[in-house]
């Protein structure tokens, strides 16, 4: 006969004290979220902007005037883009959101398409456009805060080896500035090769609809442009609705747009993305959609934006980290 006595599970007072401070520290990283979002919006614009403003320097120009002058010239391109962009961008939207069910029904005659709901969906996509326009100039305490952080991360950034030797001891502080490093060349390459892309994408777009002669170009080929950042998938949803407005017109026409759209991905995939990017190490397609889905899921539209910068600092620091390791073995 097996005697069986049961087993006592001892939880030490050390155990209890680290369960209750990490869940303190969860709840307050949950309580700061909005200011993390800042303080990581900061991270990726100085990101984006060291390389820049080194160069300038290079050139014997003092640091804050470099940072002064990237800063001024991005906020000129934007203020003249937006001034140009918005109106004709948002009337369109509003004609699109209008007009599409009725392509629908033109295109599809013989299905039965609940065209209220589409119109319900659709339609305040302008309205929706002209909202966030207004919200984010709602929020230019926000936008002010992190434009002032980003800049003062590139000021502070040459002083940070100094800091972290006198906080850290100068090993330590070597290895973890050799992460940091690493994370910021990263982040910077994949924000800016996103914009390259988003941007080049969206102008050839507009050029190859601008010759065919199809309305609503500018909104389409902004949404071309958007997608670029969700791999696969993107290319195609955005292609979606420039065929359905070109069948409106004519079977040709569409076809011509279908062609339009493989041409451009082809060049994208053998031309552009391979120069764009070829300084960037980009996530495999399966995991960058279910990030930019779990971001949405977690926090929206703002949620996806930074999903995919996320996880590509998380896993440069887990590489890197992980190298540091097996060199010291």
């Amino acid at each position: 006969i097996i005697n069986m006595k049961p087993s006592k599970i001892e939880i030490s007072y050390k155990t209890i004290l680290f369960t209750i401070f990490f869940l303190i520290f969860l709840w307050f990283l949950v309580y700061i979220r909005d200011i993390l979002f800042i303080l990581f919006i900061s991270l990726i614009i100085m990101s984006a902007f060291k390389p820049l403003v080194e160069k300038l320097e290079k050139t014997h120009i003092p640091r804050i005037v470099a940072i002064l002058t990237v800063y001024i010239s991005g906020l000129i391109i934007i203020i003249y883009v937006g001034g140009t962009l918005l109106p004709p961008l948002i009337t369109q939207s509003i004609n699109l959101g209008q007009s599409l069910p009725k392509y629908l029904e033109t295109v599809f005659p013989f299905v039965s398409i609940d065209t209220q709901f589409i119109t319900q969906q659709i339609a305040p996509i302008g309205e929706n456009i002209l909202k966030v326009t207004l919200g984010i100039f709602s929020n230019l305490f926000h936008i002010f805060t992190i434009f002032i952080v980003s800049f003062y991360l590139l000021i502070e950034r040459r002083q940070l080896e100094n800091h972290l030797a006198g906080f850290m001891g100068i090993k330590s502080a070597e290895n973890l500035l050799l992460i940091i490093k690493r994370v910021e060349e990263r982040l910077g390459s994949w924000v800016r090769g996103q914009l390259t892309l988003a941007l080049v994408i969206g102008i050839a777009t507009y050029i190859g609809l601008l010759l065919l002669g199809l309305p609503f170009i500018l909104p389409l080929s902004i949404i071309a442009g958007a997608l670029e950042i969700v791999p696969i998938i993107g290319p195609i949803i955005s292609a979606i609705p420039a065929i359905l407005v070109a069948l409106t017109v004519s079977p040709l026409l569409a076809l011509l747009t279908v062609a339009l759209f493989i041409i451009i991905q082809q060049a994208e995939n053998h031309f552009i993305v391979p120069y764009v990017l070829r300084k960037s190490v980009g996530l495999p397609p399966v995991i960058t959609i279910l990030t930019l889905m779990v971001g949405a899921k977690l926090a929206g539209v703002l949620g996806a934006m930074l999903s995919v910068p996320v996880v590509v600092m998380v896993e440069t620091i887990i590489a890197e980290y992980s190298k540091l390791k097996s060199s010291k073995i």
